[in-house]
């Protein structure tokens, strides 16, 4: 099966950060603003919705890599967002570009990959390592 068709997607989700997802209240920091491994989860979160949007219900995907730099702080009260975009496909390897944002501009970009797997078969090869 080709996802040829899936390169030139795109998507945004929005949110707002608050308290609980600051780089103090996650400890990946000391600051009250916006914590990388929040915004990062935002940008994967954004990446596997829209792939799984247009996959068969089967199929999902899974994150194999993640090469993204934060670039600016966003304080408590203020949007962000993450934009993803698929810029390439090779066999099920999916590679977009993503980018955050706050209300003042960027604060984030890189490259995510993605894998396509079988849904079932990738959680019972998982859940082998239960009886070892």
């Amino acid at each position: 099966m080709s996802y040829e068709n899936l390169i030139g997607l795109s998507d945004v989700r929005e949110s707002s950060v608050a308290e609980e997802i600051t780089a103090r209240a996650l400890k990946s920091g000391s600051l009250d603003v916006l914590a990388t491994p929040e915004m990062i989860r935002l940008v994967e979160e954004t990446a596997a919705a829209l792939i799984e949007k247009n996959l068969p219900p089967e199929l999902t995907s899974v994150g194999i890599s993640l090469d993204v730099k934060h670039t600016a702080p966003t304080p408590v009260g203020m949007k962000f967002r993450a934009e993803v975009k698929i810029v390439s496909v090779d066999g099920r390897k999916i590679i977009l570009n993503v980018a955050a944002f706050d209300e003042c501009g960027q604060i984030g970009n890189g490259v995510h990959e993605r894998f396509i797997v079988d849904a079932k078969k990738f959680q019972l090869k998982a859940n082998t390592k239960l009886n070892r």
